[in-house]
C-alpha cells in the first residue's frame, strides 16, 4: 500500500496542523470505549489481520495489536501516520484511502471512525473497504450524526442561544466542506447497499458537561476552526464565550449519537 505522489487535498480539520493532536486524544477519550466494546463483540482474537484506516492518533489500532498478537497482525493507515504509536503487531502505513490502493480480500476485520463522513468520495471508498474484507469477514464503521447535540440546561436565554449559534454555524461550514454531517443515520443504509450481510447498528447517546471529552472537543474546535466560523459570521468575542460556557458547571448538553455499524461480507460476492 504505498503512498501517491500526488499531494491529497486538506480536509475540514486542516492538513496535519498543530491542533489535530488535541483533536484526535480528546476524541480517543471520548468514543475509544464505544467503539472498542463493539469491536470485542465481533469475537475479534489471536490471529485477526485487521486494517484500520484513517487510524488517527492509532489508539484503537494499538488496542487491536494487542488483542490479536502475537500471531495476528494490524496495518493502520493515515495520512499522517507520525502519530500512531509504535506497538508490537502494528504496521504503519502512510496512504490516502481515496488514492491509495488497498489489498483485496486480505483483512478478517476492517474498522474506520470518523473517516467517510469527511470525504466526498465516501461510498467509493466503503466498496473499497468492503472488498479489503475476506469473504465472511467484519467491517465495523464508527460515525456521528451530528445534526444536533440539544442544549439542556444553560445559565441564562442568552447563553442557550450562543451555544445554537455556534453548532448551527459550525455544521453550516462543515457541509459546505462537503463533510456529511448525518452519515452516521445513514451508514447502515450504505452498508446494505455495499451488499454487506448481518448490518447491525449500535447507537450511543451521552450527557455532556464541562468534564467530558465531547465538550472540551467542541471547545478545541472554537480555536482549530477559528478562520472558519469567523468567516461565517461569528467574532472572535463570541468565540470566546462560547469557551467559557462549555466549561460552566451549570451546562449540560446532549451529545452527537455516534453509530457503529457492522456488517459481514457475504462468503460469495457477486
Amino acid at each position: 500500500m504505498s503512498r501517491v505522489a500526488v499531494p491529497a487535498p486538506a480536509g475540514v480539520f486542516g492538513d496535519g496542523d498543530e491542533h489535530n493532536g488535541e483533536q484526535h486524544r480528546l476524541l480517543s477519550l471520548a468514543y475509544d470505549p464505544f467503539t472498542i466494546d463493539r469491536l470485542k463483540a465481533t469475537g475479534i482474537g489471536p490471529g485477526w489481520r485487521c486494517l484500520d484506516a484513517g487510524a488517527g492518533n492509532g489508539s484503537v489500532a494499538a488496542w487491536l495489536a494487542q488483542r490479536v498478537g502475537p500471531t495476528g497482525s494490524v496495518t493502520a493507515t493515515d495520512l499522517h501516520p507520525a502519530r500512531v504509536p509504535d506497538v508490537d503487531g502494528l504496521r504503519v502505513v502512510e496512504h490516502d484511502i481515496v488514492r491509495d490502493p488497498l489489498p483485496e480480500g486480505e483483512f478478517d476485520l476492517v474498522h474506520a471512525r470518523l473517516l467517510l463522513r469527511l470525504l466526498p468520495e465516501r461510498l467509493a471508498v466503503l466498496d473499497r473497504l468492503v472488498r479489503a474484507l475476506k469473504p465472511g469477514r467484519v467491517l465495523q464503521i464508527d460515525e456521528f450524526d451530528a445534526t444536533d447535540a440539544p442544549c439542556l440546561q444553560a445559565p441564562d436565554a442568552a447563553a442557550r442561544a450562543l451555544y445554537r449559534t455556534f453548532t448551527a454555524t459550525k455544521n453550516r461550514l462543515m457541509t459546505r466542506r462537503n463533510v456529511a454531517i448525518a452519515f452516521g443515520r445513514q451508514v447502515a443504509d450504505a452498508m446494505s447497499r455495499a451488499r454487506l450481510a448481518d448490518v447491525t447498528s449500535h447507537r450511543r447517546l451521552e450527557l455532556w458537561n464541562a468534564r467530558s471529552p465531547g465538550l472540551r472537543l467542541l471547545a478545541h474546535h472554537t480555536r482549530h476552526l477559528r478562520d472558519e466560523l469567523v468567516q461565517a459570521g461569528m467574532t472572535d468575542r463570541q468565540l470566546a464565550e462560547v469557551r467559557t460556557l462549555l466549561a460552566h458547571p451549570g451546562f449540560r448538553a446532549c451529545s452527537y449519537a455516534m453509530y457503529s455499524v457492522q456488517g459481514r461480507r457475504p462468503e460469495e460476492v457477486r
